[in-house]
């Protein structure tokens, strides 16, 4: 058997195929998955972007996933550098919550991804781009939105025909990773919902302090307000891609259907929110009228106690005012005057306080019993 030269040594020590980590496939700031041109997949992780560029020349359809560390700073440099125009990314980057550029041969998203703890709702944008055969995300590290699609990628990108139109199979891609990010959206209402319960059995407790109650009912509140405002961002997005009628992506009814079914599931998500907001103003009521009728009680207590002490006032100083009178020398009052005098003073305490008790209930001054 003839030996190998030293070149064909060296060919063949580039060329031999390695078996990757799963670690690194999967890890990485970075991460790639494709299908090659000859049917072949490709993925891996890195901690630059730009090492998958060579992949693009040769692939039928590509993802790649970037999670920035400071994604203000970031996405332009990662974006720019995966040959995306800065106009297109400045123009996105703009926005607030959601955004859709259309620049024919190159399209932006930029999607709300939801991250909720306690009654804290956090907002961080999800930017997409597209071009000719490759879609590239890059979002937040505090949300880490594919790392399970990362390790299933092989599965998703198998579905998608490889003799399909170029834009038949990026709509495919588009719409799997939009239903990602929804469904990870999704998943925090019900942690809005387990927060809404515990709170609502702080409420049944009539002891619990009102200035307790007061900004825990606020911040469910904001927190609902603020995932139906990420929510109403991603349809707003959604039906952009339905309706925008963009070059890069498909006009093929059945695969329009898929985002018309995303479309469906936020519409769902939305009656859901907006139903737990019901249920939660329905609560606010119920809690206003406790407080109400536990006031009314409370004025009413007060009422009776200014009606007894305006009674017993009277029996008093009625009675006192006779005794200043009649305490004049000028009457010339003696021991044998006593009983008479005794007997005005009791008359005229028991007349003076049921007068003015006959007074105030004629007057219906009392309050009514709770009862």
């Amino acid at each position: 058997m003839p030996r190998k030269s030293k070149k064909q040594k060296a060919i063949a020590k580039v060329t031999a195929p390695t078996v990757p980590d799963v670690r690194a496939t999967y890890d990485g700031r970075s991460f790639c998955s494709a299908v090659l041109s000859s049917g072949e997949r490709y993925r891996q992780g890195s901690d630059t972007p730009t090492t998958f560029l060579p992949v693009l020349s040769d692939s039928s359809i590509v993802w790649i996933d970037y999670v920035a560390e400071r994604f203000d700073k970031e996405a332009f440099d990662v974006a720019t550098s995966l040959g995306f125009s800065p106009t297109l990314v400045n123009t996105l980057l703009n926005e607030t919550v959601s955004g859709y550029e259309d620049l024919d041969e190159e399209l932006g998203l930029l999607l709300p991804a939801v991250l909720v703890e306690g009654f804290d709702v956090l907002t961080s944008p999800l930017l997409i781009l597209i071009r000719k055969n490759f879609v590239v995300t890059i979002h937040g590290a505090g949300v880490r939105r594919f790392i399970l699609l990362r390790r299933y990628s092989d599965s998703f990108m198998r579905k998608i025909p490889l003799k399909a139109r170029q834009q038949d199979k990026v709509t495919l891609l588009l719409a799997r990773l939009i239903d990602e990010n929804n469904d990870r959206n999704f998943d925090h209402l019900r942690e809005i919902e387990t927060h809404g319960d515990h709170l609502s059995k702080v409420l049944s407790d009539t002891n619990t302090p009102r200035h307790v109650l007061g900004p825990e009912i606020y911040n469910m509140k904001h927190a609902l307000i603020s995932y139906l405002n990420a929510l109403w961002s991603t349809l707003e997005v959604l039906n952009n891609i339905r309706y925008g009628d963009a070059e890069l992506l498909t006009d093929d009814p059945k695969i329009l259907r898929r985002i018309g079914g995303l479309v469906s599931d936020v519409n769902g998500q939305i009656g859901l929110a907006e139903h737990l907001s019901e249920v939660l103003a329905s609560g606010l009521e119920v809690l206003q009228s406790i407080y109400n009728n536990q006031l009314q009680i409370l004025n009413n207590k007060l009422a009776m106690l200014a009606t007894y002490l305006a009674v017993i006032g009277t029996a008093v100083l009625v009675p006192n005012t006779l005794a200043t009178i009649f305490s004049n020398p000028a009457f010339n009052m003696t021991p044998k005057d006593l009983w008479w005098f005794a007997a005005v003073l009791a008359g005229s305490t028991v007349v003076s306080a049921y007068a003015v008790y006959w007074w105030i209930r004629r007057s219906k001054l009392l309050p009514e019993s709770p009862e």
